[in-house]
């Protein structure tokens, strides 16, 4: 019974990291997509989409079906509980990467407003907190999922940034307005991605420690 029970819940974690897999690929295609100005790349991240989204409807119905026939308590249970709500955040960043690809493709019906400098760097870093949230994840490790949160501010003020510039662009040349708005919402997709990010690193340290923190202050914040 221990080794189905093992079994089951190593077939959980697994479907959760390859969702996340395919959760950084979309994000670092899209980025390509966006710098490359590449709407063949931007497509086939739309199109993954529908893979993402399964494999959220797998882990649910996974962890379910373990609580049910384990009835698993303290460290296990967390640990379902966790894997349930991840899968949302995921399918939530994979939502994003599409609407990021949707806005390349219109950006690149046009000629380029400005140099992609800011915009593929907030992309990166939200990528990198996805990524080192699931490395946390793994590890079990709360002090790198506290870091992961900490992170969250510096993609918030290059968003506020960004968005000031494009404000200006637009005043000045309302002729630019179509383009500096889709560019402000790829970098409100960031943004948000961040957010998710930020949403499994704390579940990551409820997962460990056994109380949540959402809504609270992380020291150096």
């Amino acid at each position: 019974m221990r080794r189905q029970f093992e079994e089951e819940l190593n077939g959980l974690k697994t479907s959760v990291l390859t969702m996340a897999g395919l959760v950084e690929r979309s994000l670092e295609e899209v980025n390509r997509a966006l710098v490359g100005r590449d709407s063949a790349l931007a497509n086939a991240v739309i199109a993954m989409d529908d893979e993402i989204d399964a494999y959220e409807v797998t882990i649910d119905h996974l962890a379910t079906e373990f609580i049910v026939r384990h009835q698993p308590a303290a460290t296990d249970l967390r640990f379902v509980v966790v894997a349930i709500k991840l899968g949302p955040e995921l399918e939530r960043i994979g939502d994003h990467a599409v609407n990021i690809a949707e806005r390349v493709l219109e950006l690149n019906q046009q000629p380029l407003l400005k140099p992609l400098y800011d915009l593929p760097r907030m992309v990166n870093l939200a990528q990198a907190m996805v990524s080192d949230a699931i490395g946390a994840y793994v590890a079990r490790d709360p002090e790198a999922a506290r870091d992961v949160i900490r992170r969250d501010d510096e993609v918030d003020h290059l968003y506020i940034h960004l968005f000031r510039e494009l404000l200006t662009f637009m005043m000045e040349d309302p002729r630019t307005i179509t383009r500096a708005i889709n560019l402000i919402f790829v970098a409100r997709f960031a943004e948000r991605i961040a957010d998710q990010a930020t949403n499994i690193a704390e579940e990551v340290v409820y997962l460990v420690e056994g109380t949540p923190i959402r809504h609270q202050k992380i020291d150096g914040e």
